[in-house]
Formats: structure tokens, C-alpha cells, sequence
């Protein structure tokens, strides 16, 4: 990881994600893209995209190396960007398990990780969407009752010089938690995770085999990054699945 970072901005872009897996090695070990137009994304778990030209970050970093624990690069990646907007902004974001981050209860990221294979190596990508300036319009319009941007958040933004300096140290973060996070996956972040874990101590529901529900308290995040929710049954680790929270999203 100590070859000279690469970040490209483009003007506009259908996908990050997609460039991504389209110039594969390009970048080196490690290296990002981003834009402040994408046309053609695609949220988690199939949901539609709404584009937002000119007021948000579209941004995907590639790590071209093997990872410890591939399957906790989303709570990585939640935790480096709440880290950056912290520092810019003075935002304390929540993490909704497992990659949601939440400001003043709403969603304020979207965050896509996953991986694909070239030249015989399987490269991982997260691509993270931050909403800087939308106004409550776009959400409105957009059907995205939940959603908030930084600027509605009370946030002083600048979309043109915010969004290269937040994808420049995001870069940074990724660059410097990557060696541990590679050899050691999500065990060094553990402890920081679990700090800003919104779930944690609240009633959840989250889906089971066989189409079923189930619900508990969320107790802890494990080594793993899996949601230990304390059931009637007992202790059960949930890892996949969407997750609702007491109090979060209009969930009771």
C-alpha cells in the first residue's frame, strides 16, 4: 500500500463502481474514482437509484489485494466515512448495521461494497454515495421519506470543494486502515464500530431462514461484524438481511 495513491475525478459517470470493473489494475493496490454526476447507479438490494447531479459524492475505492475478512469492507467503509465528516464537517454520524449512516436519525450515505475477479485476482470495491446538498425536494420527489443531506442537516457545504476533498481523504483513510483491515479484517475496528452502532441496545427485527422474522435486542457487534441479537431463543448472530431498528426509519 505505499505506491502513490490514484484518484480520478470524471465530469460524469453512469457508475463508479462499474468504472471500476472496467479498468481493472489501473489503480494499483489501492486507488479511487469519483464524480458528482452518476447516471446509472444502483442501490443496495435492488433499490432504484435517483441521480443528484452537482450535490452529491458518488465515490468507489478499489483494494486489489486479498482481504482477511472481505464480508466487513461495508462496516469498514461506514466507519471511515463517518471518520472524514466528522473531521470536515463536525457531524457525529450513527451507523445503522450494518453501513447506513445516519444523521439526526435519517440516511445520510449509501454505501454498495463488492467484488469481481480480473487477471486471476479478485478485487474489492466499495462505492459510497454521501448526500451533500440536496434540498427536501429530492427527497420528497423521490419517495425517500427517510433521506437527509449534510446541507439540510445544518451543514455549511460547497458541493465543488467538498466533493474532491472529501474523496482525497477518504482515499487517505482507506489507504491507511487498509494493511490492518487486510491482514487482521474488522478486529482493529471493532471497538469504534460498536461505539457508533445505532443498533446497539435497541429492539430489531430481522428476517430468518425460511422466510420467517425475528426479533430481539441488539446486544453486540462480534469479531465478524455480525449483529448478536439476543432472541426469546437465545443468542443469535445475524450477518445478511435487512435489519429493522426500533425508532429508525419510521420502524416501531
Amino acid at each position: 500500500m505505499n505506491e502513490t495513491l490514484r484518484l480520478l475525478h470524471l465530469d460524469a459517470c453512469p457508475s463508479t463502481n462499474a468504472y471500476m470493473k472496467e479498468h481493472p489494475g489501473a489503480f494499483g493496490p489501492l486507488g479511487a474514482v469519483y464524480t458528482t454526476n452518476q447516471t446509472a447507479g444502483r442501490g443496495r438490494l435492488g433499490r432504484a437509484w435517483v441521480n443528484a447531479a452537482g450535490q452529491a459524492l458518488y465515490y468507489t475505492v478499489a483494494l486489489d489485494c486479498p482481504l482477511a475478512q472481505p464480508d466487513t469492507l461495508p462496516q469498514l467503509s461506514s466507519l471511515l466515512v463517518a471518520q472524514a465528516l466528522h473531521e470536515r464537517y463536525g457531524v457525529a454520524c450513527q451507523i445503522k448495521w450494518p453501513n447506513d449512516l445516519l444523521l439526526g436519525g435519517k440516511k445520510l450515505t449509501g454505501i454498495l461494497c463488492e467484488s469481481f475477479e480480473a487477471q486471476g485476482r479478485r478485487i474489492w470495491l466499495s462505492g459510497i454515495g454521501i448526500n451533500l446538498a440536496q434540498p427536501q425536494r429530492y427527497f420528497d420527489e423521490a419517495g425517500l421519506a427517510h433521506g437527509t443531506s449534510l446541507a439540510l442537516a445544518g451543514a455549511a457545504v460547497a458541493p465543488e470543494a467538498d466533493a474532491p476533498a472529501l474523496a482525497a481523504r477518504l482515499t487517505a483513510l482507506f489507504a491507511a486502515a487498509a494493511p490492518d483491515f487486510a491482514r487482521a479484517g474488522f478486529s482493529p475496528v471493532r471497538d469504534a464500530y460498536r461505539a457508533a452502532c445505532v443498533n446497539l441496545g435497541r429492539p430489531v427485527s430481522f428476517p430468518t431462514e425460511g422466510g420467517g422474522t425475528g426479533r430481539g435486542v441488539a446486544e453486540d457487534v462480534d469479531a465478524e461484524g455480525r449483529l448478536v441479537v439476543r432472541t426469546e431463543a437465545g443468542e443469535q448472530a445475524v450477518f445478511t438481511g435487512e435489519v429493522s431498528v426500533s425508532g429508525i426509519y419510521g420502524a416501531v
